[in-house]
């Protein structure tokens, strides 16, 4: 059935501009048509008066692991750790390896849920369980399904717990992009995608990052990895290799304009103009790279493409935006609040590049994943300022509703389904996590 948001205030960001009283019509999971006055055009339509409710484009978390969404306040046995290499040894590596079946799906889908309130209508995850590779990715894509949010998945692929692992790592991206695509060839309506992932280049040798040129071929996609998040990821390269990281990343086919880099801290120039060149994107990560003292980003303004992820550091938004715009004046930087807004816009750059449909506008021929406020803005609101508002007065308690693919996933906000058990279980499962993790020791 045709819907209608009427009587919508619509913001957009980036470039800002508001438009007041507008109806919003949407067939299936397309807007079809935006304007004033346009419900007594499709008579059938149902319809939800927004009584001018502000209405954005959806947000978009452009990089997260969402195997971390039990780890919050986590009582395992946790060695003291010094630097970032003893922190990824001690807490993160040793979680990774705990994680089972259902362990893995409260993770996701507690993570979705909580990206859905936070108005994040898209998330872009980076998947690790070494224990449970195979069909691993399917799991989060149930999560992702359950509650209706959209997403890129991919599988972590390293070297670190051997060969075999490595191989596993790559087929199961393989096998998992070969399942959307089934999908789509089926006609079906589908909300996740698939891309190729590597955890880092310290952790991957030239065996590993060929068998993963050779995914990017198979399937059409792009490679999702961390790179220079750490000194030492830059170090081994130039020790082990003579070569910059992304030049050895290009060197095996690896850079594409579907590539999503992630930090990307310690890069250099001839880096960064290896990425500018393949029209490659870098997701800065504001919160994590300050959690884990890894540095600042200081060349981003050098940077073609720049999205937002939060690195596992929760799934909102605002606060990222909040927290990578404040970091960046701390350091005496340039950008301004819209800047940041645009950073965020480009994931839906990301989506477009994936899922081949447009995003990221209220607009006819756009994807209709919304976001619905029911923020009072205490000072004119206008294009000039929207940005402003985002970064200095809006946060997640300001969403209302949300939407994704055209079905109203988060309703006044409700959930459609009971998510008072969902984390009852989950937190039983987070327990047995940490018991898992104290029992590798």
């Amino acid at each position: 059935m045709m819907k209608i948001l009427q009587n919508a205030r619509v913001v957009h960001f980036s470039p800002g501009s508001v438009q007041e009283s507008l109806d919003i019509v949407i067939d299936g999971s397309v807007i079809k048509e935006v304007g004033q006055n346009l419900a007594a055009n499709y008579p059938d339509a149902e319809v939800k008066d927004l009584k001018g409710a502000m209405v954005t484009p959806g947000i978009v978390c452009s990089h997260n692991h969402f195997y971390s969404g039990l780890a919050r306040g986590i009582m395992a046995n946790i060695k003291p750790s010094q630097d970032f290499i003893s922190i990824l040894l001690n807490l993160w590596w040793r979680l990774d390896r705990a994680i089972d079946k259902d362990i893995l799906y409260y993770s996701g889908l507690v993570c979705v849920l909580e990206a859905i309130k936070a108005g994040t209508t898209s998330v872009i995850d980076h998947h690790a369980s070494p224990a449970f590779i195979k069909g691993s990715l399917d799991v989060l894509r149930q999560g992702y399904e359950k509650a209706g949010l959209r997403g890129i998945l991919c599988y972590e692929t390293t070297d670190r717990n051997g060969k075999d692992g490595t191989k596993e790592g790559v087929e199961e991206n393989i096998e998992f992009a070969k399942s959307v695509d089934k999908v789509k060839a089926a006609g079906k309506r589908y909300l996740v995608e698939a891309a190729i992932g590597g955890h880092a280049p310290v952790t991957l040798d030239d065996d590993a990052l060929r068998m993963l040129a050779e995914a990017l071929k198979e399937t059409g996609r792009g490679l999702h990895i961390h790179v220079a998040e750490d000194r030492y990821d830059v170090s081994d390269s130039h020790g082990k290799y003579q070569k910059d990281i992304m030049q050895r990343m290009a060197d095996f086919g690896l850079v594409n304009d579907k590539g999503i880099f992630v930090h990307g801290v310690h890069l250099g120039a001839a880096d960064i103009e290896v990425l500018n060149q393949h029209d490659a994107f870098l997701v800065h990560n504001a919160r994590s790279n300050m959690n884990n003292n890894v540095g600042y980003a200081e060349k981003l303004p050098t940077v073609k493409n720049v999205a937002l992820g939060t690195d596992g550091i929760g799934v909102n938004m605002f606060e990222e935006v909040k927290c990578a715009y404040f970091k960046h004046k701390d350091t005496g930087g340039a950008y301004w609040p819209g800047d940041y807004l645009r950073f965020l816009q480009n994931g839906n750059t990301i989506l477009e590049r994936y899922f081949g449909e447009k995003y990221g506008k209220v607009a006819a021929g756009y994807k209709a994943d919304l976001t619905i406020y029911d923020y009072d803005a205490p000072t004119p609101l206008t294009g000039d300022n929207a940005a402003g508002h985002f970064v200095f007065g809006m946060s997640s308690r300001d969403v209302k509703s949300v939407m994704v693919d055209g079905v109203m996933v988060y309703e006044d906000r409700q959930f459609p389904f009971d998510v008072a058990s969902i984390y009852v279980q989950a937190q039983k499962e987070a327990q047995r996590l940490w018991q898992r993790m104290d029992a590798l020791d």
